[in-house]
């Protein structure tokens, strides 16, 4: 039998019982709901597995203890659950588009990603969003009945947090969002600013883990400040790493609050009764306060001047292009190179392939390498020392 949802459901809510559906159909899930499913595919995917040597800021092997694209997904999915739970929105739904919204990243953040956009300029350019879609769609290979993991419409509707106009005529109902410039899901909406609500407080731990900001810094923002002001008054001896743990439980705390305070005022003040009115709006209704909304802008400033172009980060982010557009180009300039199951499945050199085929396919091999496979298949290709046969052997 099929297990209903535990949780309280707003009308406006997704409900699993009312989805869109699959692809593909399938016999109901058993004592397990239909985003449960989702959730459970997602987990047991290799490009879910592989996100933990993925960067998010930091390359994986520079420390043991930074956040990967693995745990930032976790975190990202604790925050969206509890937002969920608040609004009376389907925390299963939530829960999957968290897990799954960085699928489609490559190796090395943001860096890798702008590499591989650039290598793919002339042939349909990349997105992460659109290649996370792309990975859950067809790549995974998984089942015998269809290719991907054939989620449900709500769960791939909040995967796509962006796409192009071009890009979202290609994609039948999933893009017409982009087009006609109405909403997603409350779930959907909820997801994204848990993202951007764990990045910005995370990366903040991160970096003064890393020696790369400094606590008499960050004093200058208010959101970091306020909540610095509080602890310190409060405990008068921590040492430094419980009083940064103490500030930024904090700072996601009151984001938090203002994103569920906000939302739900927003929500009353539509007075919606289904998901369908949600889809029509011309604007999110997830969202922070305007208090909120300046006091984040002013840490996202600081970090985008003193970490993200910390020239630390940025030599990380240099080596990082280097590799992405270096394969690429060795890929593309001889795809016999690559390993036999990737030549095969994804270029194959047919006749009336084009090269716009060939590269999306030697781009989704690089987008799912992790940050050392990458390093080592760069090695593989480009070090002379590296010429014996075993050492060839992927």
């Amino acid at each position: 039998m099929e297990r209903a949802y535990s949780g309280f459901l707003n009308p406006y809510a997704c409900n699993d019982r009312k989805s869109l559906g699959r692809a593909f159909q399938e016999d109901t899930p058993v004592y397990r709901n239909n985003y449960q499913r989702d959730r459970d595919r997602i987990i047991h995917s290799a490009a879910f597995r592989r996100l933990e040597y993925k960067t998010q800021v930091f390359v994986n092997h520079e420390g043991d203890l930074f956040r990967t694209r693995l745990t930032h997904s976790l975190e990202v999915a604790q925050i969206a659950r509890s937002i969920a739970r608040e609004l009376g929105l389907h925390e299963d739904l939530a829960e999957a588009i968290a897990l799954a919204h960085d699928l489609g990243h490559t190796p090395f953040g943001h860096a890798g990603q702008t590499a591989l956009n650039q290598c793919m300029k002339d042939h349909g350019g990349f997105e992460h969003n659109l290649q996370s879609l792309r990975v859950v769609d067809s790549l995974e290979q998984k089942y015998a009945d269809f290719s991907g993991l054939n989620l449900t419409f709500e769960t791939r509707e909040g995967i796509l947090k962006h796409c192009s106009q071009n890009n979202a005529k290609k994609l039948g109902a999933i893009g017409e969002r982009f087009l006609n410039k109405t909403q997603p899901s409350l779930e959907a909406q909820l997801t994204d600013l848990s993202d951007e609500t764990a990045y910005n407080n995370h990366d903040v731990d991160d970096g003064l883990r890393y020696g790369l900001i400094k606590i008499e810094e960050l004093l200058k923002i208010e959101l970091f400040r306020k909540q610095y002001d509080i602890v310190t008054k409060r405990y008068s001896n921590l040492n430094d790493k419980t009083l940064i743990h103490e500030i930024i439980r904090r700072m996601i705390n009151v984001m938090v609050i203002d994103l569920i305070d906000t939302s739900r005022s927003n929500i009353e003040n539509t007075k919606l009764s289904t998901i369908d009115d949600v889809r029509q709006q011309t604007k999110p209704l997830m969202a922070f306060s305007q208090e909120m909304t300046e006091i984040k802008l002013e840490l996202k400033q600081f970090l985008r001047s003193n970490l993200y172009r910390h020239y630390r980060v940025h030599r990380m982010s240099m080596k990082a292009s280097a590799i992405i557009s270096a394969l690429f180009e060795a890929f593309m300039n001889d795809p016999r190179i690559l390993p036999t199951d990737v030549f095969e499945q994804c270029i194959k050199l047919e006749k009336d392939q084009s090269e716009d085929d060939m590269a999306r396919g030697i781009a989704d091999y690089i987008a799912g390498m992790t940050d050392r496979y990458a390093i080592v298949e760069y090695e593989r290709i480009f070090n002379p020392r590296q010429l014996s046969f075993v050492n060839l052997i992927p």
